[in-house]
């Protein structure tokens, strides 16, 4: 696919912002991190399946139920990152990755390091979260 990089490379700011190193370096993270994410749900789903529903106790089987309906939203949780993971690797393809769609400026490296799939610099998610408190305390 891209260039090799060094497992230990980590971009910064000395050098130009979303250069082919830093692009692969956040392609690497991203898909690490998708994989990451359908390997526990596929160690979930088998877990469900071999789970016994034939429990006697009616105590045991509310447990059990609870416990499926959360791993379930978890489920839900996590079918939903890995649509945002995708949406960051096209992002990739496009050019478009590691800049606001907001303002069109670079995210920041340690932003994006830490939160791969962020789509806005962190002033514009700021502003965009002090509005959505504005108009949920209406």
């Amino acid at each position: 696919m891209g260039i090799e990089i060094a497992s230990d490379y980590k971009p910064s700011d000395s050098e130009p912002f979303m250069n082919e190193r830093q692009r692969e370096y956040f392609r690497n993270k991203l898909s690490a991190w998708k994989d990451e994410i359908l390997r526990e749900s596929k160690e979930t789903l088998e877990h469900l399946q071999n789970e016994s529903s034939q429990l006697p106790d009616l105590a045991d089987r509310a447990s059990t139920e609870t416990d499926r309906a959360l791993e379930l939203r978890t489920r839900d949780r996590q079918r939903k990152l890995i649509s945002k993971i995708e949406e960051a690797l096209q992002r990739l393809d496009d050019g478009s990755y590691g800049y606001c769609e907001e303002t069109g400026e670079p995210i920041g490296l340690k932003r994006l390091d830490a939160r791969p799939i962020a789509t806005l610099s962190l002033e514009a998610q700021e502003r965009h979260e002090r509005r959505e408190r504005v108009y949920r305390d209406d």
